[in-house]
C-alpha cells in the first residue's frame, strides 16, 4: 500500500502535477518503506525474536490423539478438571422425564423379547413362557408383574402429562411441573403395586 502510494506520487511528479505533501507525512511514508524493504546489511528485530513450533497434525499424530481419553489428556496438563455430573443433583422433572424414556425403552425390548419368544418357540411360547412366570408365585410372579406394569403405567400416564401439558401450556410452571413429576411418580408406583397384588 505504502508502495504504490509513493510510487503514484512519482507517477505524477513526473507528469509534472504538483501535489502538495505535508513533510512530515512524507517522511513517514519514506520511514515505513525503508522499514518494510528487506536489507542484506541490517538485521530485522524479527530475525532475534525465537520462532514457536508449529502444531502438525499428521494421521498418526491424530490417531494417537483419539486413543487418549478426555480424562488422560486433562491430567496431562496438570490442571484441575470441574467436577459435573458426579456432583451434580438433578432435578425431579430431569428425572421423571429421564425415567419416561428409559420406561419407553423398556416397554420396546420386552415386545421383541417376546416377539422373539413367539418366532423362535412357535405359535403359544410366549403366552405359555408368561404362564409359567406368573404360577411360579413368590417374589419371582410379583418382580414379573412389576417389571411389567410399572413402565407401562408410567409411560402411559408420562404421556397423558405430556397431552395435557400440550394443551394447557399455562401449566408449565416449574412449581407446577413439579408437583406433577411427584404424582406421577407416586401413581406409577401405586398402581404397580396393585397390579402385583391382584
Amino acid at each position: 500500500m505504502l508502495r504504490t502510494t509513493s510510487s503514484t506520487m512519482a507517477k505524477f511528479a513526473r507528469r509534472g502535477v504538483n501535489i502538495p505533501i505535508i513533510p512530515s507525512f512524507q517522511n513517514t511514508i519514506d520511514t515505513f518503506i525503508s522499514a518494510a524493504t528487506p536489507s542484506s546489511s541490517s538485521s530485522s528485530p524479527r530475525d532475534s525474536t525465537p520462532l514457536r513450533q508449529m502444531t502438525v497434525l499428521s494421521k498418526d499424530s491424530a490417531s494417537e490423539f483419539k486413543k487418549s481419553n478426555y480424562t488422560t489428556r486433562m491430567a496431562a496438563t496438570r490442571r484441575p478438571v470441574s467436577p459435573h455430573v458426579s456432583i451434580y443433583s438433578f432435578p425431579i422433572c430431569a428425572m421423571s422425564s429421564i425415567t419416561t424414556r428409559v420406561t419407553g425403552m423398556c416397554l420396546s425390548i420386552g415386545a421383541l423379547g417376546l416377539g422373539f419368544v413367539e418366532i423362535v418357540g412357535g405359535n403359544g411360547a410366549a403366552l405359555e413362557l408368561m404362564s409359567a412366570i406368573g404360577s411360579s408365585g413368590g417374589v419371582v410372579a410379583a418382580g414379573a408383574k412389576f417389571s411389567v406394569a410399572f413402565p407401562f403405567l408410567y409411560h402411559y400416564l408420562g404421556g397423558m402429562r405430556h397431552l395435557v401439558w400440550d394443551n394447557s401450556p399455562e401449566m408449565l410452571t416449574n412449581v407446577d411441573v413439579e408437583k406433577a413429576s411427584y404424582v406421577l411418580i407416586g401413581t406409577s408406583v401405586l398402581l404397580s403395586g396393585v397390579a402385583v397384588i391382584v
